[in-house]
């Protein structure tokens, strides 16, 4: 075994060779001491020893100690599973699940189990996670600050001590004086971004710059401008540009953007970003990661309500999140570009669930993906169909299900939250709800004002004030007789007929669940098919099989569908087939992940939301230009932008750089990136290289 340790582990092209005493060296050299150079060789002769089954009775022992057992959580992928680390001489030897995370163990331990207890039960944890130890002890790994002592790109490094790294990320002054090139460049510390402070007056500014987005006529946009000017005077030096208060505050130009993030580390960002630090530039990887899948859900998930922050009834309170299959009771499940086996949320939680309905005969699933998984390899059918094409196969099989009559039509009548719950439905669709057809195209809802009903006055109470409103209510139709409705309405059920073509008031207009079938009428399912690379027959077994289960089937999607330029309407296509059979919020179904809050907001002691003395209100247009129309602000120069907007969309990953290249809409002086590699991990990143080199462009 020492023999084989010792072989070469490492040799690239250039003929760099790495033994296993090499590794110790430098591990020795990052860690900063011999002594733990001792005993991480100690660590690998008694792996070495285990490997060989020549460990000693008491060297077993010491891996079952309660105190030589770290629990914590996994970050090799964004799962986040419980484990814990076994340790020998201070040394972390071996990782395992956590047996009392029910994302490694199945079923877990109780959560009142004995430490002493747990160290004798391990779960279980995928390659990835086991491959910590690497990570945890790569002797590559940074371990101290990094400053430039070169140009951007030179690859010229010093290391400083942590306070000063503090000291010059805060203070700025002129860093790089002895850098060529940079002796006289000054640099801007964060304590100068921090430029508006008073949270009072940001609260006041964010109200003045809301009613200048809002307002439509130019004349008037521009007298509120100057009543800006005027009402906030002694603060326009700490504006980006005091003619255009939208922009926001200096604050504004230091961004934090991210890779990876996990709740707890997330909160701690954003709560220092956006409501300490006072700037709307806070922004994660969504785009690059699967954007259409957590912006179909928020799509799905708007509601008609009141908005507190505009004051008007419009859609809102949208979630960026995703839905799942609920794995533990499903009867049977189709993984849409999703392969448990070896990704996705993760493998140790679904496989294990997944194998239990195998082996007890429980479960039967599908597998669309053009690759031969190992996911696919244990499935009951794996279709190959092109990358992209994913929801037409979904609109065919919709096509098929309709025709055939095979949806839960009692679920999708009911067109308010009292018809659900007369049916003890946990959710209702718009399914039923008419939609007006202009020019021979789906438009808006019907509003039941609309048609002679009348508006519903509406008092709505924020804190102290009271804010009267009119409630616009949806319509349906049900034996011939127009309803007013209420979606959010739990004490008159409303149900409405599914199909539904008809004129009213001189108003063409259809149901829902009939313009969905219209769609997916547009081609046959041999069509669909071809569009796919499968058979119609796949087609059609597949939603015969999908909707023989009642709400224990489900279409679980992740990536496959999602990362395509019509990632959005994939997805859309297989959430609501899902719709077709009820099964959201149903076990077996399709669930919403839902699991603590670091910040403490569910029951506990400390409520960290709530516990802010000092907390500002972030506001203006972001570096991304997202959640706001282009039109609304006072830049707006006609088409096109100088960059695209994002009215709907958030963490627009590949936006940020490019924009601060630009200036666009306003020059960015300091950027903290975490857990992110833009350059890496963006298409064409490399184009990324020269503007990250320059400090003109990137101070």
């Amino acid at each position: 075994m020492k023999e084989k340790c010792d072989e070469l582990v490492e040799q690239n092209g250039t003929g760099f060779k790495s033994t296993r005493r090499d590794f110790l060296k430098a591990s020795a050299f990052l860690g900063g001491s011999t002594l733990f150079a001792e005993r991480i060789k100690w660590a690998f002769d008694v792996l070495e020893r285990a490997e060989a089954g020549e460990l000693l009775p008491g060297e077993e022992y010491e891996l079952a100690k309660a105190e030589n057992i770290l629990y914590s959580v996994c970050l090799q992928c964004n799962t986040g599973c419980g484990i814990k680390a076994k340790i020998l001489n201070g040394v972390a030897v071996k990782i395992d699940g956590n047996p009392l995370s029910p994302w490694t163990l199945y079923p877990h331990l109780p959560y009142e189990t004995s430490p002493f207890n747990t160290v004798t039960v391990d779960g279980a944890l995928c390659p990835k996670g086991q491959a910590g130890l690497q990570t945890v002890y790569d002797p590559y790994r940074i371990r101290k600050v990094l400053k430039r002592a070169g140009k951007r790109g030179e690859n010229k490094w010093i290391t400083i001590p942590f306070d000063q790294a503090i000291d010059e990320i805060v203070n700025g002054g002129y860093l790089f004086k002895n850098v060529k090139g940079e002796e006289n460049r000054y640099v801007t510390g964060l304590k100068d971004l921090w430029a508006l402070r008073d949270p009072e007056v940001a609260k006041k500014m964010d109200k003045a710059v809301s009613e200048i987005l809002h307002e439509k006529d130019k004349v008037k946009k521009e007298e509120l401008v100057k009543k800006f000017k005027a009402e906030f005077k002694d603060y326009l030096g700490k504006m980006i540009d005091p003619d255009h208060p939208d922009l926001g505050p200096i604050n504004n130009q230091m961004v934090f953007m991210w890779g990876r993030l996990k709740d707890g580390r997330g909160d701690l960002i954003k709560r220092f970003t956006l409501d300490a630090f006072g700037s709307t530039n806070a922004h994660g990887h969504t785009t690059v990661c699967q954007g259409s899948l957590y912006f179909t859900g928020k799509a799905m998930s708007e509601q008609w309500q009141f908005d507190e922050k505009d004051k008007k009834v419009k859609w809102t309170k949208g979630d960026k999140f995703y839905w799942q299959g609920e794995l533990e009771h499903a009867e049977f499940v189709i993984f849409v570009g999703a392969s448990p086996f070896e990704a996705n949320y993760g493998p140790p939680f679904r496989t294990t669930r997944i194998t239990d309905g195998l082996v007890s005969g429980r479960l039967k699933y599908a597998v669309i993906d053009p690759r031969l998984s190992k996911t696919a390899g244990k499935a009951w059918k794996w279709l190959d169909a092109k990358p992209g094409t994913e929801g037409a196969f979904a609109l065919g099989m919709i096509r098929w299900i309709i025709e055939n009559k095979r949806f839960d039509s009692k679920y999708l009548m009911n067109a308010n939250k009292a018809a659900a719950d007369q049916d003890n439905e946990p959710t209702w669709t718009n399914a039923v709800w008419l939609v007006k057809i202009e020019d021979g195209k789906p438009g808006k809802f019907l509003r039941a004002h609309e048609v002679g009903f009348p508006k519903e006055e509406r008092v709505q109470k924020i804190k102290d004030e009271e804010i009267k409103y009119e409630y616009e209510k949806f319509v349906a139709l049900k034996d011939g007789k127009l309803i007013p409705f209420d979606p959010y309405d739990g004490k008159e059920p409303v149900e409405g007929d599914l199909f539904v073509d008809t004129e009213v008031n001189g108003i063409k207009v259809k149901s829902g669940m009939l313009l969905l079938y219209e769609e997916a009428s547009k081609k046959t399912i041999e069509e669909w098919a071809q569009i796919c690379g499968v058979k119609p027959e796949d087609i059609i077994e597949l939603a015969y099989e999908f909707t023989n289960h009642g709400k224990r089937a489900v279409a679980d999607i992740h990536r496959g569908p999602s990362q395509h330029t019509n990632g959005f309407y994939n997805n859309l296509s297989w959430f609501t087939l899902n719709l077709l059979i009820g099964n959201y919020d149903y076990q077996g179904g399709f669930i919403k992940k839902t699991d603590y809050k670091a910040t403490g907001e569910k029951e506990g002691p400390f409520n960290l939301k709530e516990m802010h003395p000092g907390k500002t209100v972030p506001f203006g247009v972001s570096i991304i230009r997202h959640g706001m129309k282009y039109e609304d602000t006072t830049i707006f120069e006609g088409y096109p932008a100088k960059r695209p907007w994002f009215p709907l969309a958030s963490d627009v990953y590949q936006e940020i750089i490019p924009s601060l290249a630009d200036a666009y809409p306003y020059p960015i002086k300091a950027v903290i990136l975490y857990m992110g590699t833009p350059v890496y991990s963006l298409p064409g990143g490399g184009a990324l290289i020269d503007i990250l080199s320059d400090p003109n462009k990137l101070p």
